[in-house]
């Protein structure tokens, strides 16, 4: 994997700090919303990301959500506000209690019993065949992790951060919460070493967990890591110019992630606007975000959600049918 690219990037963005405090703040408040939105939606979190905004930064609450969804909102912004705080230190320096911090912040008021602490039982990954460690080696298994983090100096900055979040999730040291905590790991160590951090994007879920579990199947094996790592790295590349563009008046926001007016999607699918809104009405299609002025907007993905209904219409299946497969 050649990191040069991601490298002089970042190096064109140090030329260009100290960056202006007021636009430093901007792009702050939007990667912290960002990263919760994207983060929790990877977990299955419905909220949309203007809805976790109004969470977030205004302490509202959404209809129709779950407390649970509510605060594992307000937790991963809180998680994030303290992984930003220790981002003055070294990668070397991160010590088990502040992994285990990391996760109390993140599951504090959904599940006490647990935050914070390594999981007793064995876990199952839904749909996966990847098989987990036994929870009587999880605790050797993290002190390894530690000594391993505490000695590495080899590897490029956002291999190292790509690195320690595949071993944790591999480890899966938590009953809950592990993709979260990993991903705050990863940022953690990525802002440490002046990266800004890595936004794996509700699009990205799909891929982003097949490249995580193809390594794992083959316990790492020749080059089975390669598709994770160039996803990381693209995630990184992403925040790099999004910091890039802010830093010389651009707009700070990813044009990866747009989306969709109905009108749009009907458009890419061939459809008419009617039979978008009929679909979404019925549960089949979700809302990204619906705008101050009434609009309904999409993400990309559901353009092959889109195909998806088409090709199983054709087949005549109900709309309760349609509904139980895209689930």
């Amino acid at each position: 994997m050649d990191y040069k690219k991601l490298t002089q990037k970042k190096q064109q963005l140090n030329k260009l700090r100290p960056l202006d405090a007021k636009l430093v703040k901007n792009l702050e408040d939007w990667f912290r919303i960002e990263l919760t939105y994207t983060s929790n939606a990877i977990e299955g979190n419905t909220l949309t990301r203007a809805e976790t905004a109004l969470v977030v930064e205004k302490g509202l609450t959404i209809g129709g959500k779950s407390i649970t969804e509510h605060l594992e909102a307000t937790n991963t912004a809180a998680a994030l506000d303290f992984v930003k705080d220790q981002i003055k230190r070294k990668p070397s320096e991160l010590k088990e209690k502040d992994l285990l911090k990391i996760h109390e912040i993140i599951l504090s008021g959904i599940n006490k019993e647990d935050a914070g602490i390594y999981r007793r039982v064995s876990v199952r990954i839904s749909g996966s065949a990847v098989v987990l460690p036994n929870p009587k080696k999880v605790q050797d298994l993290m002190d390894d992790f530690f000594k391993w983090l505490k000695t590495e100096t080899k590897l490029h900055a956002v291999e190292l951060a790509a690195e320690a979040h595949y071993r944790l999730v591999t480890i899966h040291p938590f009953i809950d919460g592990n993709g979260r905590t990993a991903r705050l790991l990863m940022n953690l160590i990525l802002m440490m070493k002046g990266y800004p951090p890595a936004i794996i994007r509700k699009n990205d879920r799909l891929p982003y967990i097949k490249s995580l579990e193809k390594p794992q199947l083959v316990n790492g094996e020749g080059d089975s890591k390669t598709d994770y790592l160039n996803l990381i790295a693209a995630a990184v590349d992403r925040s790099l110019n999004i910091y890039l563009k802010a830093a010389n008046g651009e707009d700070a926001e990813s044009e990866d992630d747009k989306l969709l007016k109905i009108g749009e999607l009907a458009k890419l699918t061939n459809q008419t606007n009617s039979t978008i809104r009929h679909w979404t009405k019925e549960g089949l299609l979700q809302i990204a975000e619906l705008t101050e002025s009434g609009y309904q907007m999409y993400d990309a993905e559901m353009v092959e959600k889109v195909k998806k209904i088409v090709e199983m219409k054709e087949k005549r299946m109900t709309l309760g049918e349609i509904k139980e497969n895209l689930k």
